[in-house]
């Protein structure tokens, strides 16, 4: 119950922060990878999930999405998943690295 609870509140956090316009940052790795380390403004949504799971966090197909996994390819299937899904802002960031690169040099501006 306690779990269940904590994820309906942590959805409702990050659709807030989502609403606010913000860009939205998903590891598309498996949980374990995820826990091993990932960006800290990411969240983790694996990529056979991410059609069920985004339109969750933003209903705005216009949001800016930035996907990563360990080398782009994950990342690369989950961006046609959404853009099939008419999601129009969606970027493949590539790996953990570069999405740590993107995501320092984006907060620099």
């Amino acid at each position: 119950m306690k779990v269940k609870l904590l994820s309906v509140l942590f959805l409702g956090f990050l659709s807030s922060i989502v609403s606010a316009g913000d860009a939205i940052w998903v590891d598309v790795r498996t949980a374990g990878e995820f826990q091993n380390g990932h960006l800290a403004a990411a969240i983790n949504i694996p990529h056979g999930e991410i059609s069920a799971r985004l339109p969750e966090l933003s209903a705005d197909k216009n949001a800016e999405v930035y996907l990563y996994c360990r080398s782009g390819n994950r990342a690369g299937k989950a961006k046609a998943e959404l853009e099939s899904m008419g999601y129009t802002n969606v970027t493949n960031v590539g790996s953990l690295a570069e999405a740590e690169a993107l995501y320092g040099k984006m907060e620099v501006e």
